[in-house]
C-alpha cells in the first residue's frame, strides 16, 4: 500500500484495515506451518503495511492533542 493511499483513509478505516492485516497475517503464519507459502515476500509487505498505518494512526493521534 502507497503513502498517499494510507494518507487519504480516515481514522476508522485505518483501524479496520490494520485489523484486517493483523487477521491476514495470522493466518499466512498459521498455513505456513502447513506449507511453505509460494511468495514469502507477503509476510514482509504485511508487517510494512501495518507499521505504516501504525504510524499515520499515531501522527493522527497527535495532531488531535496538539488541536485540544
Amino acid at each position: 500500500m502507497k503513502k498517499y493511499e494510507i494518507a487519504a483513509m480516515s481514522r476508522q478505516e485505518l483501524v479496520e484495515s490494520i485489523r484486517e492485516l493483523e487477521d491476514r497475517l495470522a493466518d499466512l503464519k498459521f498455513y505456513k506451518a502447513i506449507e511453505p507459502p509460494q511468495n514469502p515476500m507477503v509476510f514482509r509487505n504485511s508487517r510494512r503495511d501495518i507499521a505504516k498505518m501504525k504510524t499515520r494512526l499515531c501522527q493522527l493521534e497527535m495532531q488531535e492533542g496538539d488541536k485540544a
